[in-house]
């Protein structure tokens, strides 16, 4: 794929993918708050509340954690996939066979999450669920969008201030994508900013029929209320219109493990100079029944995207990408001041900038190999970079981030 093509196709993901952060929505937001009535109030307090009772299911047990979180035991047939009109009914499917060369490493980190380390957990038959807030809804830009990405139709700008770093692959047929990817806590200098690093398993055209699966970790004040890198997952079948949202906050992802909640804070994170911690996430596409899996660590399994949900990812990926992606709000007419990653450049490496290790894919035969033809890019070098290579260690692997607003990124 040429240079050109991919800015194309990072320029296009930015137009399809805006999320909760330009300046115009934030701008229209303030705008709508001045003039709301009373009982324009009263009406949107009621559509929260109507919207909390649909995916804030009942609970067999509640759990407080330290950051505030308050996780809820939900009886794993009562949870938020099963209201999607094509999996209504259904149970959560037995574990699928795992892609050959799957090799077990040597520390799980299943207690990775803050609420966790109470030491209390989910009875079996039970999933935990972060619950949604009326503060969380009432933070962001739109009720009825409340949870998802947020398509942008404008098209007269050569950005609309996603901006990324990443690598990726195109040009075959991918099954599922591998990677440990370091986790730290960047600045966010916006509520309407966020800073992610994920992976992305991509298929489709980038008009109306875009299909993602995504998982890693993001610092999102807008969506969480604070800047706690947590743990997350997204999805859509018809690029981000009226399809997916971010973790469990609409039906579509059935989660399947009882000590994992996504969008929950992680704990342990990565310091400057300091002790480094990363999370291994592995997506799949089960041979037997199509369903999309995602697997944590050493032997966890997550959950998995239906089949059901896609129409060309009921078939195979076409390009996977990892990396990071932050919004440029451009506070003050100057570039933000978000970090990506660490908030340090590529070239300061290890134990500073971040990084991905450990890239592999999975093929036709449900089979996990090295990534072949691994190229990067970074769509504003001055801000945020990425510099790959490959050793015997961390096979395939980048460092990547940046600080954002500098001297030379004005």
């Amino acid at each position: 794929m040429s240079s050109s093509l991919i800015f194309t196709f990072i320029f296009t993901l930015c137009l399809l993918s805006s999320c909760f952060s330009s300046s115009a929505s934030l701008h229209n937001a303030t705008d709508e708050n001045v003039t709301l009535r009373p009982q324009h109030e009263i009406q949107k307090l009621k559509l929260i509340r109507e919207h909390l009772q649909k995916i804030n299911k009942p609970t067999v047990k509640t759990i407080q954690s330290p950051d505030g979180d308050t996780i809820d035991c939900v009886p794993s047939h009562h949870q938020p996939a099963f209201d999607h009109p094509m999996l209504q009914g259904q149970r959560p499917m037995d574990p699928p066979e795992m892609p050959k060369g799957y090799s077990q490493e040597n520390e799980s980190h299943e207690d990775f999450q803050l609420w966790s380390l109470t030491g209390e957990s989910c009875p079996e038959g039970t999933i935990p669920i972060r619950r949604t807030t009326e503060q969380d809804m009432l933070r962001a830009s739109s009720v009825r969008r409340f949870g998802r990405k947020i398509r942008r139709v404008r098209r007269d700008s050569s950005s609309n201030g996603h901006e990324h770093a990443v690598g990726y692959v195109s040009g075959s047929q991918y099954y599922g994508a591998k990677a440990s990817i370091n986790v730290w806590t960047p600045r966010v200098s916006s509520q309407y900013d966020f800073s992610l690093s994920q992976i992305w398993v991509i298929a489709g055209s980038f008009a109306d029929d875009l299909n993602t699966i995504e998982a890693g970790w993001q610092v999102s004040p807008e969506l969480y209320g604070d800047t706690s890198p947590r743990f997350f997952t997204y999805w859509t079948s018809d690029a981000y219109q009226a399809t997916g949202c971010y973790n469990l906050l609409c039906s579509g992802f059935i989660q399947t493990n009882n000590r994992i909640a996504i969008g929950a804070a992680i704990s342990p994170v990565s310091s400057y100079k300091g002790g480094q911690f990363d999370i291994s996430l592995l997506i799949w596409k089960d041979p037997k029944h199509g369903h999309w899996w995602l697997h944590f660590g050493s032997g966890t399994l997550v959950g998995y995207w239906p089949v059901s949900l896609f129409t060309h990812l009921m078939e195979h990926g076409n390009m996977v990408q990892f990396g990071g992606e932050i919004v440029n709000t451009k506070p003050g007419g100057s570039h933000t001041s978000t970090q990506m990653g660490s908030g340090h450049f590529a070239g300061e490496g290890f134990g500073k900038a971040s990084y991905f290790r450990n890239l592999e894919m999975v093929d036709w035969d449900n089979t996990l190999i090295p990534t072949a033809n691994l190229r990067v890019l970074a769509d504003h070098p001055n801000c945020y970079d990425i510099r790959g290579g490959v050793n015997r260690v961390w096979g395939n692997y980048f460092y990547y981030g940046g600080p954002g607003k500098n001297s030379k990124c004005p």
